[in-house]
């Protein structure tokens, strides 16, 4: 196993911070706290290098706002200080990381992602079904309440694995820390917080241990993984049954997670496998009927927002297009047309 060390400097060094600090504002110069960060930059930065440096860092508390998309979820918002931080320590490990990952894990990764992921699925069941000549089966999952289950013993030892630099490992036992989804116990702490830059990586770094797990000791050929959703394809039914015990004794046992009872689906591939967005059929794609709902709903609240001045008319646009591309990667040229023609009427009426 390749180990990682010398990697502090590299995290605190100014140019990390300062390049770290560019990607950060790409899109949030408009945002109040970014812009009153900005006022006083150069000290700002150099006063988080200096605290870095002498190991005074302290991650500040998050402000906690709820999205919906679609469901209901507990969003919490680091102070910008913190966000360059979590840019500056992504920069420098999930370079290191992410090639230690197996190729079908496809969330927050450059070149993989959700139409990526959808693809290899809809490649695995080609090619057990032998391009559905023969019955072939999906099982789909879903880890339970996954990031407010990350358990933070757990992923400091498996960071601790690979990262010999006990400089780096405070730090990163400090951004672990910083958060806890609710428990009382200092021993027994749990979450990562859904908007946090690291949380992508630490949830992948997590997770991997699973993937390994399912490529090396159950030795599985078809699976895909995108967070906390996976895919295992089979033509034998009875393998994707048995094969169940093993996963939750896995992750119960070394990862302290567990599978969402009411998400655990085995279904014949031509009836479709919905994964990330889609249903995948036999010779072509659909977007989710709840995908669907939501992206009508949500453009028929963004013209709301445009005629109330709120947002701008290329950023309505801007949203059209988005939802556009979401249905451009499936069989869906009719609602296409659908969503142009309600966008004319909405916007008209």
């Amino acid at each position: 196993m390749k180990v990682y060390k010398n990697l502090f400097e590299k995290i605190i060094s100014i140019p990390n911070v300062f390049v770290s600090w560019e990607e950060f504002k790409s899109d949030k110069r408009k945002k109040a706290d970014v812009q009153a960060f900005e006022f006083d930059l150069e000290r700002n930065l150099f006063a988080l290098c200096r605290d870095l440096k002498g190991k005074r860092y302290i991650h500040a508390p998050y402000t906690g706002f709820y999205i919906y998309d679609p469901k209901v979820r507990h969003v919490h918002k680091a102070s910008v200080r913190d966000r360059i931080l979590h840019h500056a320590v992504f920069r420098i490990l999930n370079p290191l990381y992410d090639k230690t990952f197996i190729s079908n894990s496809f969330s927050c990764r450059v070149g993989k992602g959700s139409h990526k992921g959808v693809l290899a699925v809809e490649i695995m069941i080609r090619k057990e079904s032998r391009n559905f000549t023969r019955p072939c089966f999906a099982l789909k999952c879903d880890v339970r309440k996954f990031f407010d289950s990350i358990d933070h013993r757990t992923l400091i030892s498996i960071l601790d694995k690979r990262i010999t630099d006990r400089d780096v490992m405070w730090l990163l036992e400090e951004v672990i820390c910083s958060y806890s989804a609710g428990q009382t116990n200092l021993f027994d702490r749990q979450g990562l917080p859904i908007g946090n830059l690291t949380s992508q990586l630490f949830a992948n770094i997590y997770m991997n241990e699973f993937d390994q797990f399912v490529k090396h000791k159950l030795k599985v050929r078809n699976y895909a993984r995108y967070t906390d959703d996976f895919v295992i394809v089979s033509t034998d039914r009875a393998y994707l049954e048995n094969i169940l015990e093993p996963i939750k004794e896995f992750l119960g046992g070394k990862l302290q997670l567990s599978l969402h009872p009411n998400k655990i689906s085995i279904r014949a591939c031509h009836q479709g496998v919905d994964f990330l967005g889609y249903v995948a059929l036999p010779y072509h794609r659909l977007v989710r009927a709840r995908t669907k709902r939501r992206i009508f709903r949500k453009m028929k609240e963004r013209i709301a927002m445009f005629r109330s001045g709120t947002i701008s008319e290329d950023a309505l646009s801007q949203s059209l297009r988005s939802y556009l591309g979401v249905l451009s990667h499936a069989n869906a040229h009719q609602l296409s047309e659908d969503l142009k023609n309600q966008y004319w009427f909405w916007l008209h009426d």
